[in-house]
């Protein structure tokens, strides 16, 4: 895809994202992506040998091998909004062997999904590609609905189906954050033992996050304090979702902020944005992920070239985009995770 077909398919913001060039914290002082990204960060770090190896097996397999860059194909949704709800636009990935080829032939660096879906083929295809066992899950199934993440198994039954790594949610803000940041930060402790780097989906979750119908949950300031929390937990990557506004401190008056957090430090451009998160994963020496959000039909494409253009322009380390391809014919699937990819290979989309 090159830079003209980028273009046309973002409109008129594509002028916006590819041409911003003044950002609040300069790319200097960020620690970015690149082939060497391992022995400069984590060398220096706790993190043992068999941990290293499994990190260099994520950043040197598919179509962005050797880059610093990660694009990661994640399908929990089987357990977080129902099988039957995620799977009936496309059934053929009730089966989990479809999951596992979808990724391989899709060119990413890793798949992350289930307990089951991993386990039932792990014979198959752990040496085929990375696996990255999600641990938690919110059930769904309880009424009335909460909001809950709880364990789905155990960290060694993760290393003995052949994980490279493993995942793990926490709803940050939630009435159930205390436990789940126990429960995962001790669950990090056991992997790291076993030499399985740790991805953190650092969600944010409360209903009061949202006002004047404006949900502050994708806000900046709020996301990018939840990566940190997620960073000191000693996760090795994190996924955030892509922030769509700031200012959720000020707005809902809560926890601590300083007008330099919306000044100095950002603007209301989404690089801006996105680049605050990263500031907030020890300014890039932990890798952050933007997720693909929902499927939206026709605008799937355009809408995941456009996050993948804010994170690599903003200093983030990929994508990890799963609804937008499995829900979609498998060829389709395969072509809006290539077009990603490209756009981490195309040396003329610079970071910011």
């Amino acid at each position: 895809m090159n830079y003209k077909n980028i273009l046309l398919e973002l409109g008129a913001e594509g002028e916006n994202l590819l041409g911003f060039n003044t950002p609040k914290i300069l790319k200097e002082q960020l620690h970015l992506p690149s082939q060497k990204f391992i022995d400069e960060i984590f060398l220096q770090s706790n993190r043992n040998p068999q941990v290293l190896r499994n990190l260099a097996a994520l950043y040197k397999h598919g179509h962005l091998a050797n880059t610093g860059y990660l694009s990661i194909l994640p399908i929990d949704q089987g357990i977080e909004h129902t099988a039957g709800a995620s799977f009936s636009p496309n059934p053929l990935y009730f089966d989990p062997e479809n999951i596992i080829k979808l990724a391989i032939e899709g060119g990413c660096n890793a798949v992350a999904t289930t307990f089951g879906n991993l386990a039932i083929m792990a014979r198959r295809y752990a040496h085929k590609i990375p696996f990255i066992v999600k641990i938690n899950h919110n059930e769904l199934l309880t009424y009335p609905t909460k909001y809950d993440q709880i364990m789905f198994g155990s960290i060694k039954d993760a290393w003995n189906l052949g994980a490279t790594a493993i995942g793990a949610t926490i709803y940050f803000g939630s009435e159930n954050s205390n436990r789940q940041i126990v429960e995962v930060a001790e669950a990090f402790e056991r992997a790291h033992e076993l030499g399985m780097p740790c991805i953190l989906w650092c969600y944010t979750r409360n209903n009061s996050f949202t006002k004047d119908n404006v949900n502050y949950e994708v806000a900046a300031d709020i996301t990018g304090q939840a990566n940190h929390l997620g960073v000191t937990i000693q996760a090795d990557i994190i996924k955030q979702k892509l922030p769509e506004n700031n200012g959720g401190f000020t707005t809902i008056n809560f926890a601590k902020s300083n007008p330099k957090m919306y000044t100095d430090l950002s603007s209301m451009h989404p690089i801006d944005l996105c680049r605050y998160q990263v500031a907030n994963c020890y300014m890039g020496r932990i890798g952050l992920i933007n997720s693909g959000g929902e499927s939206k039909g026709e605008r799937d494409l355009p809408e995941a070239i456009r996050t993948a253009i804010i994170n690599k322009r903003a200093g983030g380390t990929g994508l990890i985009l799963g609804r937008k391809a499995f829900q979609r014919p498998l060829k389709d699937g395969i072509e809006i995770l290539r077009a990603i990819q490209d756009i981490y290979l195309d040396e003329t989309i610079s970071i910011a």
